[in-house]
């Protein structure tokens, strides 16, 4: 099994044990805050859970029907992810309103600071595990999973910060003023998952940097001349490149041939991390000009 679909067999195994202890406690006490967070690792089961399928079958090897392969299912799980951050968020801002229109005395304070405390023990173990998969792998999927479980242990912290507030003050109003602020603290850290999901399912470019270091290989090769129409775009751990090169007339096809090899090897070296596919169109001069509406995959 790949190192990226452990990390979400034990995300999601986390996750459910959290909602089941969450839920229990958010309930018998009614604090905002802790139901908040206990839906919130709900989604979060739901979402690792999604993401372990969404991981296996982005594996899968091309077929007729996906001549590219299936990768694009990570960047959909990250946009889907985002989505359902935000929609949880919204959730508990309303809650946290309502809350503070009825206010209720809180229940089994001294649970719910227990539970609190082992939640963000375990999501703090959770979000260091799933960063060094990220780091190693470089997968959007589970990078997106470390940044949604980064903002739980943010959360888990607010929520036991509140209620200890709350133990000492006696002031309720306490949990759903927080609540509110975790709220709008998870949509600001669902933008970003949503945005580089939806910019990888709608093809865009590498970064700049990255370009520039594709360049920078092809100008190295002084038997070509000119390079014209590159063409690059990442789709989950996948990266596509697309460039026209410029050779003289008088080159052999072989020799030509061994040239894009080298090219292509360089590209590679640079991105280790990735898979690449590289198509390097072999041009004995400079149709640029001829072919400007020609387009690329």
């Amino acid at each position: 099994m790949r190192l990226e679909k452990k990390a979400t067999v034990v995300s999601t195994s986390v996750a459910g044990l959290l909602v089941l202890i969450k839920m229990s406690i958010g309930i018998m006490s009614g604090s905002i805050a802790i139901l908040a967070s206990a839906i919130d690792s709900m989604l979060d089961f739901l979402v690792s859970l999604f993401n372990y399928f969404a991981l296996h079958n982005s594996e899968k090897n091309p077929d007729e029907t996906f001549n590219f392969g299936r990768s694009k299912i990570e960047p959909l799980a990250a946009v889907i992810e985002g989505v359902i951050i935000s929609f949880s968020a919204l959730f508990i801002l309303y809650e946290a309103l309502v809350k503070i229109a009825h206010p209720r005395e809180l229940s089994f304070l001294n649970q719910s600071i227990y539970v609190m405390v082992a939640s963000f023990i375990a999501t703090f173990f959770l979000v260091a595990f799933l960063k060094y998969v990220a780091k190693k792998t470089n997968n959007m999927v589970i990078r997106a999973d470390a940044m949604h479980y980064q903002t739980d242990l943010f959360s888990n912290g607010a929520v036991l910060f509140a209620l200890a507030a709350i133990s000492y003050t006696g002031e309720a109003l306490i949990d759903p003023i927080l609540g509110i602020a975790i709220a709008f603290y998870m949509i600001y850290s669902a933008v970003p998952i949503i945005k580089e999901g939806i910019l990888m399912l709608l093809d865009a470019a590498l970064p700049e940097e990255e370009r520039a270091i594709i360049i920078k290989i092809i100008e190295a090769e002084p038997v070509i001349q000119a390079h014209h129409y590159l063409q690059t775009r990442e789709s989950g751990s996948h990266i596509f490149v697309s460039v026209h090169a410029v050779f003289n007339v008088s080159i052999s096809l072989y020799d030509a041939h061994l040239v894009a090899d080298r090219v292509e090897a360089k590209i590679k070296e640079q991105f280790k991390d990735k898979k690449c596919h590289i198509l390097i169109h072999m041009d004995p001069y400079d149709d640029s000009e001829i072919n400007e509406d020609e387009e690329e995959w």
